[in-house]
């Protein structure tokens, strides 16, 4: 079984739809294995987006990451990683199709409702740096 990290973003938290994601990610059979809610601060933020950190427009993701507090979710299933970024549609919510999270209630690029690990290395590092071993349930 394949675990994935999934933030919802504050964009999903000021809209109130947090429900609306989980239970699309139940419905796909994904079982949530490590869930909190948190303040992103620069230090985490700065190492999260480490391969854009330097660039000009990070102030403006930093500034919208610590926005509001999100959710940090484990998801766990057979193939999470494909399936869930499946179902979130492209990062482009303009580029995403009706029927994906982002397609249907995204925004932008940045404003686009979830982040998720995008491969097998990149979901072990992530779940690392957002959760402690004890705080994983699977």
């Amino acid at each position: 079984m394949e675990k994935t990290l999934v933030i919802l973003k504050p964009d999903c938290m000021e809209k109130g739809l947090y429900g609306e994601v989980l239970g699309r990610f139940a419905r796909i059979g994904m079982e949530i294995v490590g869930c909190k809610m948190m303040h992103l601060g620069s230090e985490i933020l700065r190492e999260h987006y480490a391969h854009v950190a330097d660039k000009p427009f990070f102030p403006e993701i930093e500034g919208f990451m610590s926005s509001r507090p999100v959710i940090v979710l484990i998801l766990k299933g057979d193939g999470v990683i494909d399936r869930v970024r499946a179902l979130l549609g492209p990062t482009n919510s303009k580029e995403a199709p009706a029927g994906t999270i982002r397609g249907d209630i995204g925004t932008n690029m940045m404003i686009n409702i979830c982040h998720a690990s995008d491969g097998p290395d990149t979901a072990a590092a992530e779940i690392e740096r957002f959760f402690k071993a004890e705080e994983v349930f699977g």
